[in-house]
């Protein structure tokens, strides 16, 4: 097998130097972890061994730094070995790049390049290395395994005393046709103001049963209820919530409500009702929104019946983050964390020249969450949750 060492060419002299003490550490790990199975060395001889080596073989390994031949030795293991071949753990069978490198190819893949232009996209690391579109549809397929950990781990020790719920529409493969899917998502924010992602689930629709099946299943695996939920105007997931959590606090987001609004509006009126709605989400007290509320509503009685009775549907649900400490309501008053979400796997899917099935698409989007692609910040105002142990309407 010629030598990847000396036949390719690098244009960087520091890394040709390198490379050499990277094939000697891979080879010393691995000749390690025979001699500490075996509990000799090479040529040691003991009263008692676990099994003898048998010569060695070639491999090429990718690396970050490109193509590079290790001599991995063989050994043959005594009784009970399970099999009677020694295999190294360090490097398994038929691995033909490092766990870094397959790391750095899916996070590129998850990023938004797509399986044809990953290789020209990382050709620096990958000089003799051989990357097909098949090999990076495999690494992509490792997130299906790792998806399925996180849906079933246990949420004991997940103390989240707000949840932020809401749904968006996804193209997903059925049957051979590109079909309109609704996922629903789940967003958990820690006592110590951290958002994490709880829950995602296919559903046909934002109908109650659908989304009490996914609460089922968190509380099922040890999540308690939250002092507040932040939903958008679906009546199926509010009736879920009001079933499972009876008392917890909803408040419905403020971001939806307005587009509602605008909707029922006459296009040259879409100002004046931005302008009345924003003086009561942005009012600096309860009581300043209630007036707020009742001018708006009173005022479009008036002028459009359609807005009145869109402000209505909303009620007293609209303002409940202002029974929250006031440096949360900013977080507290619409689901945009969401819809952040919904962008960033948008404008991931554009990349794709054909459209995932359903768990595909659950598998990328908790990958560009494993990759940290997708990074929830901390609420503002995170500093006095843990001091708010109650709403103030209810401590009061």
């Amino acid at each position: 097998m010629p030598d990847a060492i000396t036949t390719e060419s690098w244009d960087d002299p520091l890394m040709a130097a390198i490379r050499p003490a990277v094939r000697e550490a891979i080879e010393q790990a691995v000749e390690a972890e025979l001699t500490a199975l075996l509990g000799a060395a090479r040529y040691e001889r003991i009263g008692e061994r676990l099994g003898y080596r048998h010569g060695a073989q070639e491999r090429v390994i990718g690396t970050p730094m490109g193509a590079i031949p290790v001599t991995v030795p063989r050994a043959r293991l005594a009784a009970p070995a399970t099999t009677p071949e020694w295999h190294s753990a360090l490097l398994p069978r038929y691995q033909r790049r490092l766990r870094r490198l397959d790391e750095t190819i899916l996070g590129v893949y998850l990023s938004g390049t797509n399986q044809r232009k990953v290789a020209a996209a990382l050709r620096p690391l990958l000089t003799g290395v051989a990357l097909s579109k098949s090999a990076v549809s495999r690494l992509a397929g490792q997130l299906q395994l790792a998806r399925e950990i996180w849906m079933t781990r246990r949420l004991d020790d997940e103390r989240c005393v707000y949840l932020y719920l809401d749904g968006f529409v996804v193209p997903v493969r059925r049957d051979g046709r590109v079909t309109k899917a609704l996922l629903l998502i789940v967003v958990g924010v820690r006592e110590t103001g951290e958002r994490i992602l709880l829950a995602m689930r296919i559903a046909t629709g934002e109908s109650a049963a659908g989304w009490r099946s996914v609460l089922e299943d968190l509380t099922a695996r040890g999540l308690g209820a939250p002092r507040l939920c932040i939903i958008d105007g679906s009546g199926g997931l509010r009736a879920a919530l009001t079933q499972l959590w009876p008392q917890v606090a909803i408040q419905r987001c403020t971001v939806h409500k307005l587009r509602n609004l605008c909707a029922h509006a006459p296009h040259h009126s879409a100002a004046a009702v931005h302008a009345d709605f924003h003086a009561i989400v942005y009012a600096t007290s309860r009581a300043d929104a209630d007036r707020a509320y009742a001018r708006m509503h009173r005022r479009w009685t008036q002028r459009c019946a359609a807005v009145a009775e869109s402000l209505a549907e909303g009620g007293p649900d609209l303002l409940t983050f202002y029974a929250f400490p006031p440096d949360q309501w900013k977080a507290l008053r619409s689901t945009n964390l969401i819809e952040r979400i919904h962008g960033e796997l948008r404008r991931r899917i554009k990349t794709q020249a054909t459209w995932s099935t359903e768990h595909g698409m659950l598998n990328l989007l908790h990958g560009l969450f494993a990759a940290g692609i997708i990074r929830l910040r901390r609420i503002d105002g995170f500093t006095t949750i843990r001091r708010t142990a109650r709403p103030a309407q209810e401590a009061a």
